[in-house]
C-alpha cells in the first residue's frame, strides 16, 4: 500500500488542505502545533474511523478533539492510496449524525463496502491496533503494547497453519478462558444448589426425627395407662370377688350362737340364787353387744367397698375415657408410621445427595477438556512462537545493527515482546541501554513485525520518533529507511533530518505545514 493523496476536507484547523504523497521520504516539516499530529491523527482516521465516546469521555476523544474550527458541522477528508496494483479513493464523514464512509477504484469504478469490510481486506487484515504498534509511532509512543505479542503468536500459529487470518490465537485463549469460567460457575451454582437442599433436608429430616421420637412418647404413654387402667380392673374384679364371698358368708356364725347360748345358761347351773340370773343377764347383754357391734362393722365395710362405689358411679365414664385413650392410640400409632416412613425418604435423599452428581461429573469432564485444549494450544502456540521468534528476532537484530552502526548485533524478543540485547559478555535488558537506544530497538521491532504480520508492504509513519537520536544513528537510520522501504512519512519540528538527507544524497520529498 501506498498513499497518494491526503484532502482534509475540513478536519481540526485545516480546511480543503490538499497533500500528494510520493514514494520514498516525504518530510512534513512544522513548528510546534502547526499540525503535524492532526494530519498523522487524520490518517488513522480516515483508515479506521473515529469512535465517539458518550458521557464525560467524549470531551477527551479524538473525534472530539479534531472537530474543524470553522463550520463544525461539515467534518470530511478524502484519501487516495494505492494496494494491488490500483488505485482507490477513500471518503469519509465524521459527523455526529451523518457519518459514513465511501470506498471505490478510480480506474474501473468498482465500489466497495467498509461497513462489510473491503477496506480490511485492501488492507491485509491490518486493524488499528496493528496500525498503532507497526508501521504508525506517534509522539512518545515508540513502545509497542502488549496486544502486539497477540498478534505475533497469532502470526505463528496462522503461518504454520499455512492459512494466515482463520487463527485467532488470542481469541481462542480468550474463547476457552471464558468457557472454563462459565464451566466453573456453573459447577459453583451447582454445588451450592446442592449444599442448600443437603442443609434444608437435614433440617427436615431433624424435624422429623423430633416428631417421632415425641409421638413414641405419647404412644408409650398411652400404653402404660391403658396398662395401669387393665391393672386396675382386674385388681377391682378381684377385690369384688372376695367381697362377694365374704358377704356370701354368715355375719355371725351359728357355732358363735350355740356358744352364746351355753354362756347365757351356765350360771343358772353353776351359780346359786339369786346370783345366777343376775350373771346370765349380764352374759346376755354383752352377746347381745358383740353381736350388735358385728353388724354395725358388716354394714360399714359394704358401704366403703371401692367396686360397689365403681359401679355405681362411673362405669359409663370408665369405658368413654378408655375408648378415648384407644383413638387417640391409633392416631398417633398412623402418624408415627407416616413420620416413620417420611425420614425414611429423607434419609435416602442425604445418601443420593452424597453420591456423585452427574451434572457435576459432566461439567468437570467438560472443564478438564477445556483445561486440557487450552494447555495443548499454549503448548502448540510455545512451539510455533519458537520458529517465529528465530526469524523475527533475526530480522530485529539485522535492522537494529544497522541502525546503531554494528554495537549490537544480536537481540531476542520473548513471548511477552520484552527485549534483550545480546553482547559478547552478557545479555543486557533494554531498561538497562539509554532512551535514544531503546527507541532504536522498538522501531526495529515495529519494522520487523510489521513485516512478518502483512503480506502488502505499508507506509512508515513517524510522528517525532527521532528526537533522542543523536545524528550518527539517525543518518544511519534515515539511510536504511530510504534503502529498504518504499514509502516514509516523517513529521518533524526539526531540520536535522532535512540537513543529513541532504548530506548523504538521499532523495526526499518535503511539504511545509
Amino acid at each position: 500500500m501506498r498513499i497518494r493523496e491526503i484532502w482534509m476536507k475540513n478536519f481540526g484547523r485545516f480546511a480543503d488542505r490538499r497533500i500528494t504523497v510520493n514514494d520514498g521520504i516525504q518530510l512534513f516539516y512544522g513548528e510546534n502545533e502547526a499540525g503535524k499530529s492532526t494530519i498523522h491523527t487524520f490518517l488513522k482516521g480516515m483508515l479506521f474511523g473515529m469512535e465517539r465516546k458518550r458521557g464525560r469521555a467524549s470531551a477527551t476523544d479524538e473525534s472530539h478533539l479534531y472537530e474543524p474550527w470553522e463550520n463544525p458541522n461539515y467534518y470530511a477528508g478524502v484519501l487516495r492510496f494505492e494496494a494491488g496494483g490500483k488505485t482507490f479513493c477513500l471518503q469519509r464523514s465524521f459527523e455526529k449524525t451523518g457519518r459514513k464512509a465511501e470506498l471505490f477504484c478510480e480506474e474501473d469504478g468498482e465500489e466497495f463496502s467498509v461497513e462489510n469490510g473491503d477496506l480490511e481486506m485492501l488492507l491485509d487484515g491490518l486493524t488499528a491496533s496493528g496500525y498503532e504498534n507497526t508501521i504508525s509511532c506517534g509522539q512518545l509512543k515508540v513502545t509497542p503494547d502488549a496486544s502486539l505479542g497477540t498478534e505475533l503468536r497469532n502470526y505463528a500459529t496462522n503461518a504454520c497453519a499455512q492459512d494466515k487470518g482463520d487463527i485467532d490465537l488470542g481469541a481462542a485463549f480468550a474463547r476457552l478462558k471464558e468457557r472454563k469460567k462459565d464451566i466453573e460457575r456453573r459447577i459453583k451454582i451447582r454445588l451450592e444448589e446442592r449444599q442448600k437442599k443437603q442443609e434444608i433436608t437435614e433440617q427436615e429430616a431433624s424435624y422429623v426425627w423430633t416428631d417421632i421420637h415425641k409421638y413414641t412418647e405419647e404412644k408409650n404413654r398411652i400404653s402404660e395407662e391403658l396398662a395401669l387402667r387393665e391393672m386396675e380392673k382386674q385388681k377391682n374384679k378381684r377385690d369384688s370377688l372376695a367381697y362377694t364371698e365374704e358377704v356370701s358368708k354368715w355375719r355371725i356364725h351359728p357355732m358363735e350362737l350355740i356358744v352364746f347360748v351355753l354362756l347365757i345358761i351356765s350360771p343358772l347351773f353353776i351359780v346359786s340364787k339369786p346370783w345366777n340370773y343376775l350373771m346370765a343377764i349380764i352374759i346376755f347383754l354383752c352377746c347381745l353387744i358383740y353381736i350388735w357391734n358385728r353388724m354395725k362393722v358388716s354394714k360399714r365395710k359394704e358401704k366403703t367397698e371401692p367396686e360397689i362405689l365403681l359401679e355405681k358411679i362411673r362405669p359409663e365414664e370408665e369405658k368413654a375415657s378408655r375408648e378415648k385413650l384407644l383413638w387417640e392410640q391409633n392416631r398417633i400409632e398412623t402418624e408415627l408410621k407416616e413420620k416413620q416412613t417420611q425420614y425414611e425418604n429423607l434419609k435416602e435423599q442425604l445418601e443420593e445427595l452424597d453420591l456423585t452428581d452427574d451434572v457435576i461429573e459432566r461439567l468437570q469432564q467438560t472443564r478438564d477438556a477445556v483445561t486440557m485444549a487450552y494447555e495443548q494450544l499454549e503448548a502448540l502456540s510455545g512451539r510455533l512462537r519458537e520458529q517465529t521468534d528465530k526469524l523475527l528476532n533475526g530480522r530485529v537484530s539485522e535492522i537494529v545493527c544497522a541502525f546503531t552502526g554494528g554495537k549490537y548485533e544480536r537481540l531476542f524478543v520473548d513471548e511477552d515482546t520484552r527485549i534483550y540485547l545480546i553482547t559478547e559478555d552478557r545479555k543486557i535488558r533494554i531498561e538497562q541501554v539509554s532512551r535514544g537506544t531503546a527507541e532504536q530497538i522498538y522501531l526495529a521491532l515495529r519494522i520487523a513485525s510489521a513485516e512478518f504480520l502483512y503480506e502488502e508492504e505499508f507506509p512508515l509513519i513517524l510522528d517525532d520518533t527521532f528526537g533522542f537520536y543523536d545524528e550518527k544513528r539517525l543518518a544511519n537510520t534515515l539511510q536504511w529507511l530510504a534503502e529498504n522501504k518504499k514509502q516514509v512519512l516523517i513529521f518533524t519540528c526539526q531540520k536535522r533530518e532535512e540537513e543529513l538527507l541532504k548530506k548523504m544524497h538521499i532523495p526526499y520529498n518535503k511539504e511545509n505545514v
